[in-house]
């Protein structure tokens, strides 16, 4: 069955692997890593920690880190060390812990470069419906993970689903993130998920972005960490098939969405919690 055949109300979505990560809803997959490359020191430490922490749990590990943030509030704030540089070294940490890594890619240029190095392509939120990008992500053959845009309802994902299975890409995520809810808030509706996957699709939950307050400190982006687990531990309950969290050493030191990122030190007692929830919720 395809992608796209999948995607009509009802059917079960397709199951396929990610570099040696299967999704096929059996466990949860966890997307974990800090928002942005801040170093090659501090990427490979972090990934290190992250290993061993989802390895101890027996989860199912995607590495993430962003190569460039694209859409910060300011001009004046970081953005990460480049595109091949930051694929490069993700693919080589990835390559030594023996797990899949993820980026996001904002241009078609991009995707060509990143697909050398990438096992699962991130298109953004802001990019969602973007054709030339989706094609070129579709292209590449690499899996792609679609954040859903805060200004799209979950049926409109249908949409970008089928420009990646008409443009010959299968290998698909979608990724819940918050819908704008007013001026510098974001809310969750957890039917989303139910809605999503009742299309056919496998679906992500984004925890960290979820609770961002866009542009809620003027120049930069707020956010209520503290909420992040709570929201994560709702949509595994409501079902999705996995989790995206973003982690960091010390967030309120983060070069990048620091309010919004889980103190990596309180890591396993999350994903503890959210493969339990799914063990119990999985077997009704």
């Amino acid at each position: 069955m395809s992608a796209l055949e999948s995607s009509n109300p009802g059917k079960a979505a397709a199951s396929f692997d990610i570099g040696n990560v299967p999704v096929d809803g059996r466990k949860l997959l966890f997307i974990l890593g800090p928002c942005v490359i801040e170093s090659e020191d501090f990427l490979r430490d972090t990934g290190k920690r992250i290993k061993e922490q989802a390895a101890t749990l027996g989860a199912r590990l995607i590495f993430k880190a962003s190569y460039d943030k694209a859409n910060r509030t300011s001009v004046h704030s970081f953005r990460g060390i480049g595109c091949r540089d930051g694929c490069q070294l993700l693919a080589d940490i990835g390559k030594e812990l023996n797990v899949p890594v993820t980026t996001d890619i904002h241009s078609p240029a991009e995707a060509e470069i990143a697909a050398e190095f990438i096992d699962l392509l991130q298109i953004p939120a802001f990019l969602c419906r973007q054709t030339d990008l989706i094609q070129a992500a579709a292209e590449t053959g690499r899996a792609v993970n679609v954040k859903k845009g805060q200004f799209l309802a979950p049926w409109d994902v249908a949409n970008i689903a089928e420009k990646l299975v008409h443009y010959g890409n299968e290998r698909l995520l979608v990724t819940e993130r918050g819908t704008t809810f007013g001026y510098n808030n974001l809310v969750t509706d957890m039917r989303s998920l139910f809605w999503m996957r009742q299309q056919g699709l496998r679906v992500i939950f984004d925890a960290t972005h979820s609770v961002q307050r866009p542009g809620g400190l003027g120049g930069a982006t707020g956010g209520d960490r503290e909420l992040a687990p709570v929201l994560a531990r709702a949509a595994v309950a409501a079902g999705c098939d996995g989790v995206f969290l973003e982690t960091h050493p010390n967030p309120d030191e983060a070069f990048s969405d620091g309010p919004n990122q889980v103190l990596l030190e309180e890591m396993p007692a999350v994903i503890e919690s959210l493969v339990q929830i799914h063990d119990v919720t999985s077997a009704l």
